[in-house]
């Protein structure tokens, strides 16, 4: 058995840099053991790794990954949560078109549903947005309309290896921690990028990760957390942020009442009975301002965060007033009519 599987299943000793390039070396050769591609990813999805672990699986990876475009989304940035958490909407894809709308240049990363009735990927394709499949189009689509999401082609060939290695076992239900590490296995060249951590347990494994791409790309990372549990920024509880950029680390809190943010609960932000398509028509209505207090306030914050992330604005209060605003005038719902537009003049 590969001394990486070994070492992650005794837990004995941490999978450093060397041994996690001969792992990926066969994978790539077809030369892995039957099940040890299952004992791999059952191992890393029941215990977050430790930092010499993470950092030497992400360097791992990093250095495999095909050249991309110097130079390419400046200014922009991003909004991905762990997933796992509460089953709310799709708060993040819509702060993602109400920042776009307000001037932050946004690409979006996300994935199917894995815990949630459906993912970030589910809506757009409910939507009629097709994701990108490269860094040219993305950035022809955000010069275009201001916003672009990513395909899949961000994420590291060796993701899609272990899955194939695993059928027929479930690769949502094994590989829980791919898609826990995912805001951080995307290749994307952004300024900053803002991830909602909904487990404690894995917070720790989680600011490795975070860390980690951080020195690596210089991109800044806030990584949030609630006591609800949200991997979102919530308008109704205090959010602790922890922000890691120019290779430190500092922490602040967002305090709903010193933002002038009202009451709520999760109940309101619940993803809709109906599946995918109910969840569209709401998804539209919010963009297009027809929502009550607490899901507005909910994702004007997280899209006011995005543009104090990506520098647009240092005041808090302009930026969630610039979000409201654009909730208002029907900007934000433009932006999907954009993004369709597109589509449909490529197709």
């Amino acid at each position: 058995m590969h001394e990486a599987v070994v070492s992650l299943i005794s837990r004995d000793r941490p999978v450093e840099l060397p041994v996690w390039r001969s792992f990926w070396d066969r994978l790539h050769a077809g030369g892995l053991l039957r099940g040890e591609a299952a004992a791999l990813l059952a191992s890393l999805s029941t215990q977050m790794p430790g930092r010499v672990t993470l950092h030497g699986l992400l360097e791992s990876l990093g250095e495999r990954r095909p050249p991309r475009p110097a130079g390419a989304f400046a200014g922009a940035v991003n909004i991905v949560g762990t997933g796992g958490g509460p089953a709310t909407f799709n708060i993040s894809t819509a702060a993602a078109f109400v920042a776009a709308a307000m001037g932050v240049p946004v690409v979006k990363t996300g994935s199917r549903s894995y815990t949630s009735r459906f993912g970030s990927m589910d809506l757009l394709a409910r939507l009629g947005i097709t994701p990108t499949k490269s860094y040219e189009h993305t950035q022809d689509v955000l010069e275009r309309c201001g916003i672009a999401f990513a395909g899949f082609f961000v994420y590291p060939q060796e993701v899609t290896l272990l899955a194939r290695a695993v059928v027929p076992l479930d690769m949502r239900r094994l590989g829980s921690f791919v898609n826990r590490l995912g805001p951080f296995l995307a290749d994307i060249p952004v300024r900053a990028q803002v991830t909602g951590v909904s487990q404690p347990r894995h917070l720790e494994g989680v600011r490795y990760a975070a860390e980690h791409v951080s020195r690596a790309t210089g991109r800044s990372v806030w990584l949030a957390a609630n006591d609800a549990g949200a991997d979102e920024l919530l308008g109704f509880t205090a959010n602790r942020v922890r922000v890691y950029e120019d290779g430190a680390a500092s922490d602040f809190v967002l305090t709903p009442g010193v933002l002038g943010l009202g009451t709520g609960r999760l109940a309101d932000l619940a993803v809709p009975e109906g599946g995918v398509d109910r969840g569209a028509e709401l998804f539209l209505d919010v963009l297009a301002g027809r929502c009550g207090p607490t899901v507005r306030e909910t994702v004007c914050l997280n899209a006011a965060a995005l543009a104090v992330a990506g520098r647009l604005t240092g005041d808090w209060h302009q930026a969630l007033a610039a979000a409201d605003a654009v909730l208002r005038d029907g900007s934000a719902l433009s932006r999907v009519e954009r993004l369709r537009s597109l589509e449909s003049a490529h197709a």
